[in-house]
């Protein structure tokens, strides 16, 4: 008996003596990776070759490839293998210039750019006066006036009652003028949403019908809500252009149209149609020694709109995910498991580079120990789901537990919580039954300023966040490789919608779109 238990003593003085050993190899990478990602950042110069070099990635463009080709040279000259991988095809399509003017009943230049996928004018610049989509009885009234537009700029948004966002009028309002305001806003809001359905067409064809009718072209107002603010979305039109105007030039357009002063405006816009062309996702990849065929995943969308650079939607998740895989090799160069990237192309048409890969590459998604996307603009990260697994809570819990407190303590976390149907490529993977999780970071008024907009540059990205996000992602990859544990997919029960009352059902898996753009 008393040499069991000294058996027992030292079995147990081995494994504390192994726990502890393990213990001190964690902190040791663990301090390393803080050091390197505070120390010896790239996040700056990527973002300055990135954002301001190549600028907005708009799937379908030369810009697109051309930061596919750029992350694959990053990623092997930091001795890592990186491939682009086709996922399918898109209208091929190249911004040129956009300039407007008003020239009648005075000169201004105007802010304003074409639409994405807008159709050019070659080199000839189109003088024309302006009109505004009238509020006609019906349908039938609408065919009668259609003919009209001929020769002529037609305005088809709303003109706002206020270039003021909501949070500059309480700050300096009355209440009464507040509330005032909003209301007349709503009240217009609805009638020119009736007034564009008795058209008898939609938002997306009733440009078709006035550029089939002749018109010289569509301006449009897409107000975002934000001082100087637009959003910048894709074109209808395939014969003439259709332009964005920002809200206090096109608000002048419209009142002195509505006051019979007849302004006339000069476009010139420019484009390509460059084809069919290909499309891809770049993925790179560190190899796992002992679990190689077990993943760990880095996600982010490459793609972006294109009325700015696509600065923080999502050049700040790309830069993320490319610091914290240049941090991992050089600190842990041998993980246990195969650590990928995925920088998805077409996330903003609907998730399709990242659908495609869970379609392509089944033996990874079952094989998925976790997955950690980021995408909703540049501030730190303050929110993690477990997206409806059972037992999220008690892997990501031991995994934060080694991020150090200055990171960690602005973290929120929701577990079980309930899994996400879209929104980014997170969403993908969940919809497999893979544990793909989101990184869901602090606003800094990424709706109204910067989401899918004319100012989203490199001005708006918040460095400080995004290097805690990077050291934030690493060490989760990290402690995600080494575990010695395999996470657990088990569903949670989803209760009930709190909105609807009816039963939460799990997300299905929704295929990619592999040809898309060219209807």
């Amino acid at each position: 008996m008393k040499r069991t238990l000294n058996s027992l003593s030292f079995l147990s003085a081995v494994a504390l003596l192994l726990s502890a050993g393990t213990a001190t190899a964690q902190n040791t990478v663990i301090d390393q990776i803080v050091k390197e990602g505070t120390e010896n950042s790239q996040l700056e110069k990527l973002a300055k070759e990135l954002i301001d070099g190549i600028g907005p990635r708009l799937v379908g463009t030369p810009q697109m490839q051309q930061a596919n080709n750029w992350a694959i040279a990053k990623y092997k000259g930091w001795g890592i293998n990186a491939r682009n991988e086709k996922w399918g095809e898109w209208r091929g399509w190249e911004r040129g210039v956009s300039h407007i003017d008003m020239v009648y009943p005075r000169v201004r230049s105007l802010e304003g750019t074409q639409l994405a996928w807008s159709p050019g004018m070659g080199n000839q610049t189109v003088t024309a006066e302006t009109v505004i989509l009238p509020d006609l009885a019906d349908s039938a009234a609408f065919k009668q006036w259609l003919p009209t537009v001929k020769g002529k700029f037609v305005m088809i948004s709303m003109c706002q009652p206020t270039g003021r966002p909501d949070y500059n009028w309480q700050e300096f309002a009355t209440k009464e003028s507040f509330d005032k305001m909003k209301s007349e806003r709503t009240a217009a809001t609805e009638a020119w949403r009736k007034r564009i359905a008795k058209t008898g067409y939609t938002a997306r064809t009733l440009p078709v019908a006035l550029e089939n009718a002749g018109a010289a072209g569509i301006i449009t107002s897409y107000w975002s809500a934000g001082f100087g603010v637009d959003k910048i979305f894709s074109a209808y039109t395939k014969k003439v252009p259709t332009v964005d105007v920002a809200l206090e030039d096109y608000g002048l357009l419209y009142r002195l149209t509505e006051s019979g002063n007849k302004p006339r405006i000069a476009m010139h816009t420019e484009s390509k149609e460059l084809g069919v062309v290909p499309t891809y996702n770049t993925i790179a990849e560190v190899k796992g020694s002992s679990k190689a065929n077990e993943y760990v995943m880095l996600s982010a969308h490459f793609d972006s709109w294109d009325g700015a650079s696509g600065a923080t939607d999502n050049g700040t998740g790309t830069l993320t995910m490319m610091e914290a895989m240049r941090i991992l090799k050089k600190v842990y160069p041998k993980p246990k498991r195969t650590i990928l990237v995925g920088h998805w192309g077409s996330e903003e048409e609907g998730l399709n580079g990242s659908r495609a890969f869970v379609e392509d590459h089944p033996e990874i998604v079952k094989n998925l120990q976790a997955l950690f996307n980021q995408d909703n603009g540049t501030g730190r990260v303050v929110n993690i789901s477990g997206q409806g697994y059972a037992h999220a809570g008690e892997y990501i819990g031991r995994w934060l537990a080694a991020v150090p407190s200055n990171i960690r303590d602005s973290i929120k976390t929701s577990f079980p919580g309930a899994p996400g149907g879209g929104g980014s490529d997170f969403a993908s993977f969940v919809a497999a039954g893979a544990p793909g999780f989101s990184l869901s970071s602090l606003g800094w008024s990424y709706g109204n300023y910067t989401w899918h907009t004319n100012r989203d540059t490199y001005d708006k990205i918040v460095f400080d966040d995004v290097r805690k996000n990077a050291i934030l992602t690493a060490i989760l990859i990290y402690m995600a490789s080494e575990d010695s544990q395999k996470t657990s997919t088990e569903r949670a029960p989803l209760g009930n919608n709190p909105r609807t009352g009816e039963p939460m059902k799990w997300p299905e898996p929704v295929k990619a779109t592999r040809r898309g753009g060219l209807n």
